[in-house]
């Protein structure tokens, strides 16, 4: 085989190392080893020396660790070469000089994904044929250097997902004119950008840039209007950064532009009309900013081939209003709509009426006040996700839509009435909360649904019993059934669901124990039986849910002593409410080693004895947070007045130990808790 002059063997999982007799096809121009083995075993590249005439190298994914240190000594041997592969090599040394580069002729370099900790060094920028270069997801420090405007011939950077590299982009770097796609996103680069695109502007008559990523970076100021100039741009990625300002006029130069991905930045002004003229434009995300203005059908007259279209914030303040006439049929078909917190409404935006290709629909937030229009029922549509929550819907839902396995249905805070809606076998979250709907759950909801994951029907008015099917549904994640008007026992049905962690079945008129199997749900972190008529004692299985994070069994008939076990087996409790029950004796010192817990709410029961000092060691009322976190829903006792929060929950410190038996001076450890907001002791015989 020494005249052998290909040899691909790329995906052939072999054992072992590489043959170092390869070394001895002296002929051989094109080498392909990618992916080559099924077990990472260290190789050393000592045989590469023999290949002097090879053109084409890809070693990708092969374990070279072993030849971190002198990996480029050994590829410096092939004078000839025009591409060379190393991604995931496990390389790691990056040297920062090479006294005598031999590697000229190289086109084509990827070394990504090695773990290179230093800054990019010097000898690349001798490579002057190079036309493609892939650093990527390594964790490359210090800037983007000018020296790249050496690299006339490049056509492809990516330095993407290196985290390390910061700085700003220079005006030289706009000299690339030969440039066609250039990634820098997941990085830690900071400034405006207006430099680097004058300098692409100015410095090439026509510059070729393709793609431009600058996403997930620290980028700020206005968008340039020499943006305009980018004549063969098709893709802008620039989400998750801080520009501000308007999206600029000359957007609409861009004949090319297939991406524009504006999301996640500061940007709080409008939207020019000449974004309309985007016939090719495929994806627009706009998302999370703070547009004002008015939409009108200039802004889309010309989308012909727009298939998604995201103007979304989290925040509920609309500053965008569409003024679309009924009357206009838009030029495209979209797949993916997300107009979250823009003002559609009063009524139902009739120019959606064509779009028949509709598989995610998110209206949520929209001002909307009407019934949905037959239209979109009859829709022969695929949905994976209809989002229409918090608007002003009236009527009845109908089951006539067809949804794509794993769907997700979000129909909360309108005004939607009748019985619980037949949904589909494939939904897989259900959220129906804060609507009008009566009646019964359906006995067989379990059978119908049978993978649900989410399911949220709180704040309605159905009646009857939990229905067992519910047993059935194994994937259950979210059970929230809370403020409606079920009764009967809570059922059986809590064997088989180990993703299971939030049961809310407050605010009920639900009767009898608690089931002890509900101690099977190993992953259960939100317990919120409260505001029923549950009697008997806590069971002891629940010690078995370790991970509970908030337990709310407050306003029922439960009796006995309070457990020590909360104490010593539920170290992340952050919530403590069992009020307003007929719990007796002691407070149990168990529950000073509670080093999260920042709300304790034991009032209104019959509990006696002391206070125990330890509780001034519940650090959790003690220590400033530094993040927010998900706690869900609780009310709250404070001045005499019952506080419902919310987002907010994670910030209420608060001990209510009021209206029990209790005696005895009061811990002077208690002042030790800087960040206690709310000491309630009243109605005890303390000293």
């Amino acid at each position: 085989l020494e005249k052998l002059r290909y040899l691909n063997l790329s995906g052939a999982n072999f054992g072992g190392t590489i043959p170092p007799h390869l070394g001895n096809l002296s002929s051989l121009l094109y080498l392909d080893l990618n992916n080559y083995f099924d077990e990472s075993v260290e190789n050393n590249l000592h045989w590469l020396s023999g290949l002097s005439s090879l053109k084409h190298l890809n070693l990708a994914t092969v374990d070279f660790s072993m030849a971190a240190t002198n990996w480029l000594q050994a590829v410096n041997l092939l004078p000839s070469l025009l591409e060379l592969h190393l991604p995931g090599c496990g390389l790691s040394n990056l040297p920062h000089s090479l006294p005598l580069l031999n590697l000229t002729s190289l086109l084509v370099l990827d070394v990504s994904n090695n773990g290179f900790n230093s800054s990019i060094p010097h000898w690349l920028f001798n490579l002057t044929s190079l036309a493609y270069l892939d650093l990527s997801s390594n964790s490359l420090q210090s800037g983007v250097p000018d020296e790249f405007a050496a690299l006339t011939s490049i056509q492809h950077i990516d330095l993407s997902m290196n985290s390390y590299i910061g700085g700003q982009l220079s005006r030289n770097l706009g000299k690339l004119c030969n440039l066609r796609k250039f990634d820098l996103s997941f990085n830690n680069i900071s400034g405006e950008i207006t430099e680097f695109i004058h300098g692409l502007s100015s410095s090439c008559t026509n510059s070729s840039l393709e793609s431009l990523d600058l996403g997930y970076n620290q980028f700020n100021g206005f968008l340039p209007n020499s943006l305009g100039h980018l004549k063969n741009l098709k893709n802008l990625l620039l989400r998750q950064n801080s520009f501000t300002g308007s999206i600029p006029q000359s957007i609409g130069n861009l004949s090319s532009l297939t991406e524009l991905y504006l999301s996640n930045n500061q940007m709080n002004g409008t939207i020019p009309e000449s974004l309309g003229r985007l016939s090719a434009l495929v994806a627009l995300d706009l998302s999370e900013n703070s547009w004002f203005g008015v939409i009108t059908e200039a802004h889309m007259f010309n989308l012909t081939s727009l298939k998604e279209l995201s103007i979304a914030k989290l925040n509920p303040k609309i500053t965008l209003v569409f003024n679309v006439s009924s009357k206009w049929i838009p030029p495209f078909k979209l797949k993916f709509l997300s107009l979250r917190s823009c003002q559609l409404g009063p009524k139902f935006p009739a120019w959606l009426r064509n779009q028949n290709e509709l598989d995610t629909i998110l209206l949520n937030t929209a001002m909307i006040s009407d019934t949905i229009p037959d239209w979109l029922w009859k829709f022969d549509l695929q949905v994976s996700q209809l989002d229409l929550a918090y608007n002003q819907l009236r009527g009845r839902v109908p089951n006539s839509l067809a949804y794509q396995d794993q769907a997700i249905v979000d129909l909360s805070s309108n005004c939607f009435e009748g019985p619980f809606p037949l949904f589909s076998s494939n939904i897989s979250s259900l959220y129906l909360r804060d609507n009008l709907f009566h009646g019964p759950l359906p006995h067989d909801i379990g059978k119908t649904m049978p993978q649900l994951s989410n399911f949220d029907i709180s704040h309605n008015s159905f009646n009857g019993s939990i229905p067992l099917s519910i047993g059935e549904i194994m994937g259950l994640t979210t059970l929230i059934i809370s403020h409606n008007h079920l009764s009967g026992e809570i059922p059986l049905i809590w064997n088989d669901k180990p993703t299971l962690f939030i049961v809310d079945m407050s605010n009920n008129s639900l009767s009898g124990e608690i089931p002890r199997s509900l101690g099977s749900l190993s992953w259960l972190m939100f317990l919120i039986l409260s505001n029923n008529n549950l009697s008997g004692e806590i069971p002891t299985s629940l010690q078995n849910c370790t991970r509970m994070n908030s337990l709310d069994l407050g306003d029922n008939r439960l009796l006995g002593k309070l457990p020590a076990w909360i104490g010593e087996r539920m170290p992340s409790l952050r919530i403590i409410r069992l009020r307003s029950n007929l719990f007796r004796g002691g407070i149990p010192s168990q529950l000073c080693n509670l080093s999260s817990l920042h709300i304790l709410d034991l009032a209104h029961n019959n509990l006696s004895g002391t206070i125990p000092s330890c509780l001034g060691n519940l650090s959790g009322m003690a220590t400033d947070l530094n993040a927010t976190r998900y706690e869900g829903q609780l009310s709250v006792v404070a001045k005499g007045r019952e506080l419902v929060y919310q987002t907010t929950l994670y910030l209420v410190n608060s001990i209510d130990l009021s209206s029990n038996n209790l005696s005895g001076e009061v811990p002077q450890e208690l002042t030790g808790l800087s960040r206690l907001g709310t000491l309630n002791l009243s109605i005890n015989h303390l000293t």
